[in-house]
């Protein structure tokens, strides 16, 4: 079990009310520079660009699918062939590449795929996330976010982005819906 002190700085809603938005996901969304890397850029002498990666929030990413069948996205304004290899690789369904108005694309995947927003966590962490943050089930940042998004988040994970921020997001969905079918 996830030990919430730990894994959590800051949450508005109590660990019962947290536990019972986490365990209607279905769908968990990350924007990637921020969250899914460490907001920095890195390019080598030939110019090309490179992003870093943490491995335990691919780990998380498999973690949701396998354990609690939530299958995941990533809405973002990049538009890179790193962003791609690195959906690709962690078979992430849910890819948006060169988003600006993140909640726009929200509303298309609620209608496509059938779900209410109560169903769907994001994880964001600059304005351009804020008002898909404020849409959705469940709201995330980490916890080196921008004021912005800590202003509207249910919850600001420990870890810093591209450090596990998105992996502390996805236990916590694990823990809830493990949780949710013994009560059942």
């Amino acid at each position: 079990m996830v030990n919430l002190h730990k894994v959590f700085m800051k949450k508005k809603l109590d660990k019962k009310q947290l536990f019972k938005k986490a365990a209607k996901i279905k769908l968990a969304i990350a924007d990637v520079d921020g969250v899914l890397t460490d907001t920095g850029v890195y390019y080598s002498v030939k110019g090309e660009e490179l992003k870093r990666y943490s491995i335990r929030d691919g780990m998380g990413i498999e973690r949701l699918r396998s354990l609690v069948d939530v299958e995941t996205g990533i809405i973002t304004r990049e538009n890179t062939d790193i962003v791609r290899s690195r959906a690709n690789k962690l078979k992430i369904t849910e890819l948006h590449l060169g988003v600006l108005q993140k909640e726009l694309t929200l509303e298309e995947i609620l209608i496509r795929k059938n779900l209410k927003a109560e169903e769907v966590a994001y994880m964001g962490d600059d304005t351009i996330d804020v008002e898909i943050m404020k849409r959705v089930g469940l709201s995330a940042c980490p916890c080196d976010a921008t004021k912005f998004a800590k202003a509207v988040a249910d919850v600001i994970v420990e870890n810093k982005g591209g450090n596990g921020a998105f992996r502390d997001l996805a236990e916590l969905i694990i823990e809830a819906k493990l949780q949710s079918k013994k009560g059942k």
